[in-house]
């Protein structure tokens, strides 16, 4: 209810010109009155400026020109409305002894108000209960990059029928699920060539997202450039730390004596070039980057190895169910305060006593304590890094083995999260064409 400004005139009860009467569902003999206070056209008026007059010319009585509205205080207002609310009960009751349904319209103070059927609860139905849309369709994907990078390709693979939603840096992806602005976000964490993406691993930490599935994507780099552009006028060739990295051989088995220059996503380095015109410069990307951008392809396939996998985590604001009628991969991550790094062969122990697969391990620095000091009389003050593992292990949370190692684990360390347990990219994939 609106809070009113205190005033020296009463209650015009003519300005409550909308009454809501709700039926209770459990007893439907009982109504629930709101009485919803409106502004008329005098407070309209008085708001612009304007008044409209009576037939004298003078403003209505019921205007107080000091408050600019129609009002009293807040306990004469309340007293109102419950004056109101037992009018529209008693006037109710002689409806309904007269015969009248509920759709019927009851006058109150010579002004009428329409029972809301709206407001009355509906029973659910079978539509109701029916099955959420197909998996991946309607979803919001963030993606680090630009239209044409492979993270599109693999949020595209991921959730086939998404919006994919392009991000400037893998930290903005993560914050757009936190914020609802994304529903879901696929980002690399793992490359075949490379290794790994260590940012993503450090904002797995730091966040506080789930990983709720993979998906594995071939990598089919191409030699991107200007149109007329041949490959003896290049100068240079950017592309993305891990795409240099992948192409480097190739590059040099070119005759390529060009100076290689990093830039944050294979995608964005062909959109520079063609935004910028450059005709000494070549990009290393994707086919549908040369597509988006303009660009021709002067070679392709142009990774240093044919089995180029790139693997992608899928992240979400909830965990899902984890199962057991499907091949699930579940991620960990620990640390130790004191023990630092001798405490990763009894981790490991637990894991192979019950014949559970290990298919990742990495170490990151401990963000909060990089080094740990360690006394000796002998040498003096020896200095020790702290880190963090990471761990992927081939089985589900549901499954026994697993919760059993997880609990001998955790009587090892002094951290130890659950980063999510999610079902495996199964699909099968051919290195000797661009997925």
């Amino acid at each position: 209810m609106q809070s009113l400004t205190p005033s020296s005139s009463g209650i015009n009860l003519k300005s409550l010109t909308r009454i809501k009467i709700q039926s209770n569902r459990v007893n439907p003999n009982r109504l629930v009155v709101r009485c919803v206070y409106r502004f008329d056209s005098v407070n309209a008026a008085a708001n612009t400026g304007t008044v409209s007059t009576n037939g004298n010319g003078a403003p209505p009585a019921s205007y107080n020109n000091s408050a600019g509205h129609v009002g009293a205080s807040r306990a004469d207002w309340q007293s109102s409305c419950a004056i109101l609310a037992s009018k529209v009960v008693s006037q109710q009751q002689n409806t309904e002894k007269s015969g009248g349904g509920a759709g019927n319209i009851t006058a109150v103070n010579g002004h009428k108000a329409t029972i809301d059927l709206d407001l009355v609860p509906k029973p659910l139905t079978i539509t109701d209960l029916s099955p959420a849309p197909m998996h991946g369709a309607q979803l919001r994907v963030a993606y680090q990059g630009v239209p044409g990078a492979y993270s599109e390709a693999a949020a595209g693979k991921a959730y086939p029928k998404c919006d994919a939603i392009p991000c400037d840096q893998f930290e903005v992806a993560f914050q757009a699920v936190e914020l609802w602005i994304a529903d879901r976000a696929v980002l690399p964490v793992e490359n075949s060539l490379g290794g790994s993406i260590h940012r993503n691993y450090d904002l797995l930490l730091r966040h506080r997202l789930h990983i709720v599935g993979e998906v594995q994507l071939p990598v089919h780099h191409c030699l991107l450039a200007l149109p007329g552009v041949r490959k003896e006028y290049l100068n240079r060739v950017i592309s993305h730390p891990q795409a240099l990295a992948q192409c480097e051989l190739t590059l040099t088995k070119l005759g390529l004596n060009v100076a290689r220059e990093a830039v944050d996503d294979t995608a964005g380095a062909a959109e520079y070039i063609a935004t910028h015109n450059l005709r000494d410069t070549a990009a290393i990307a994707s086919s549908r980057a040369a597509d988006l951008y303009g660009l021709q392809i002067l070679e392709q396939g142009i990774q240093d190895d044919t089995s180029n996998v790139t693997r992608f985590v899928m992240l979400a604001r909830e965990p899902i169910i984890p199962r057991t009628d499907r091949p699930f991969k579940t991620s960990i991550v620990f640390a130790h305060d004191n023990k630092g790094t001798s405490v990763l062969f009894k981790v490991l122990s637990a894991f192979a006593f019950r014949n559970i697969n290990l298919t990742k391990i990495e170490s990151r620095p401990h963000r909060n304590r990089p080094i740990r000091l360690v006394d000796d009389a002998n040498v003096g003050t020896a200095k020790h890094f702290e880190y963090m593992f990471y761990v992927d292990f081939e089985a589900s949370m549901a499954d026994v083995r697993a919760q059993n190692a997880l609990a001998e684990v955790q009587e090892f360390t002094s951290f130890l999260r659950v980063l999510g347990s999610y079902p495996m990219d199964m699909t099968p994939w051919c290195p000797s064409r661009e997925d």
